[in-house]
């Protein structure tokens, strides 16, 4: 079972599973989102998704944390058994920043939606269609998800988690052509602040990632005319910001 835990430093959230739980979650992920150029109005959105499944896959090479569960497992049990074995369960570990999370967890949403649609007969009736209701891959990106939602609401106030909820699940589209570099800016401003405030923080930057306001338009702006004079695509340009080597988790 996968699940999800506030840092430390309020600095993102720490994603839990045991080895079996990643690797159902990396081949999840990468089902739902497609081919490269499937969703190719996407394609920003589904490179940070993938950044995910990038952590996932060095937490399953043991490159990121572990840690240990109480499994259940005590005195009276093991003797009652008759076994020999232990307590806790170890438990591949790795961190997400909170901007970086919000946008994928939101962006999901989107990719649940083609998904289905490719392989209903209807897009009307995508959602409802018998062979979507029982999809492994959009049940298992909805418990990534409610995961991942457990822990915002762990994390913040009650009405800042209602109106983070309202704000992530209204039903459309936020992420087509979306531009993603804004994502890095949020991320480096979360980085920069004090333990205090990055958790003030959060519903935030769930509203920023949201809303698409003037400060993402004049980024988009900024961001567009770079891949014109470059003549490149716009996944490909990196964001004016620095991310440092190691992060107050």
């Amino acid at each position: 079972m996968i699940f999800a835990i506030n840092t430390p430093n309020h600095a993102g959230i720490s994603i839990l599973g045991d080895n079996m739980d990643f690797e159902e979650l990396y081949e999840t992920l990468h089902a739902i989102v497609g081919e490269e150029g499937e969703f190719l109005s996407h394609d920003s959105a589904r490179l940070r998704v993938l950044g995910v499944c990038y952590d996932i896959r060095h937490a399953l090479m043991g490159d990121r944390e572990i840690q240990f569960m109480d499994n259940g497992m005590d005195a009276e049990k093991k003797k009652w058994l008759g076994v020999i074995t232990p307590d806790k369960n170890i438990y591949l570990k790795f961190n997400v920043l909170w901007p970086e999370i919000l946008f994928v967890i939101m962006a999901l949403n989107d990719f649940v939606r083609l998904y289905a649609g490719k392989n209903a007969k209807k897009a009307y009736h995508a959602m409802t269609d018998k062979r979507n209701i029982w999809d492994p891959s959009i049940t298992h990106v909805r418990a990534f998800q409610s995961a991942v939602m457990k822990c915002i609401k762990e994390t913040v106030s009650s009405p800042s988690y209602t109106r983070m909820l309202n704000m992530m699940h209204k039903d459309y589209t936020w992420f087509d052509n979306y531009v993603t570099q804004y994502v890095d800016i949020l991320n480096c401003r979360l980085i920069d602040m004090d333990k205090e405030k990055r958790i003030k923080n959060i519903p935030t930057m769930a509203k920023r990632l949201a809303e698409h306001g003037d400060e993402y338009k004049q980024v988009q702006i900024e961001v567009l005319a770079a891949a014109k004079a470059y003549g490149c695509p716009v996944s490909s340009l990196r964001a004016n910001v620095d991310y440092p080597e190691e992060i107050e988790w």
